[in-house]
């Protein structure tokens, strides 16, 4: 049962956003920091981890949908880069301080005080948790709006910047998002005078060989490996430039 104070806190924030909701347990507890369930000994479950998990699909489908429709000529390469810089923590961070959602979260104090309020990986995970309570609450039409005019002037940025073809930072985002750990790159080859060398570099995904590139630097090396890494996956169309 919400506390009188907490159930104002929350009609404050949705008023602020233009947002109803039937049921505002859902908006607490996609606001609740695992953090808070252990200070206040809660069940383990009473947290954001869940609704976070829901909202992570939830904000996937109509981001890929925003971008299919705005996008229409831009093949599925070109898409995916840039859904995958759009949900990544950085930015979706950007977005949850934007609607001061840092304001109404639920942290245990010793994570207060280590500054987890601002955290970027605690505001994504909140902001997906948001998404995921209106998604509960049935309210995916509102829902879409709302996003869209969020991620509107994000996919602009991203669009307009050189951060899309960034390989390395879209393999490293792809990988957090599935729990697979960090990419491996590994110097296979060195070769040529000190002024003019090129490198052989190969990427590993838990221990299994996904790509392999050669570049006159470690950079470019390490983005041709996470390239090919990403066709590997799916996630770039193999006759892509």
């Amino acid at each position: 049962m919400l506390t009188e104070q907490r159930t104002n806190e929350l009609n404050e924030l949705l008023s602020g956003l233009n947002l109803t909701v039937s049921n505002l347990e859902f908006v607490d507890m996609a606001l609740t920091h695992s953090s808070y369930t252990f200070e206040n000994k809660l069940p383990s479950l009473v947290n954001n981890e869940r609704l976070e998990f829901l909202g992570d699909a939830v904000l996937k489908l109509i981001a890929s949908r925003y971008l299919y429709d705005r996008f229409p000529e831009y093949p599925e390469g070109e898409l995916t880069k840039i859904r995958s810089i759009l949900v990544s923590d950085r930015v979706l961070a950007k977005i949850a301080k934007k609607i001061n959602l840092g304001k109404y979260l639920n942290t245990g104090f010793h994570d207060e005080k280590m500054g987890g309020r601002n955290r970027s990986s605690t505001l994504a995970c909140a902001f997906e948790a948001f998404l995921g309570a209106f998604y509960m609450d049935e309210r995916i039409d509102s829902l879409y709006g709302f996003l869209i005019t969020l991620l509107e002037p994000e996919v602009t940025e991203i669009d307009l910047s050189a951060e899309k073809y960034n390989f390395k930072a879209i393999l490293q985002e792809y990988t957090q998002a599935n729990n697979t750990g960090l990419p491996d790159y590994r110097i296979m080859k060195e070769e040529g005078p000190p002024h003019d060398r090129t490198f052989g570099i190969e990427v590993f995904v838990k221990d299994e060989l996904l790509g392999y590139g050669i570049g006159k630097s470690k950079k470019d090396a390490q983005q041709d490996a996470a390239k090919m890494a990403l066709r590997a996956l799916g996630l770039m169309e193999k006759e892509e430039e």
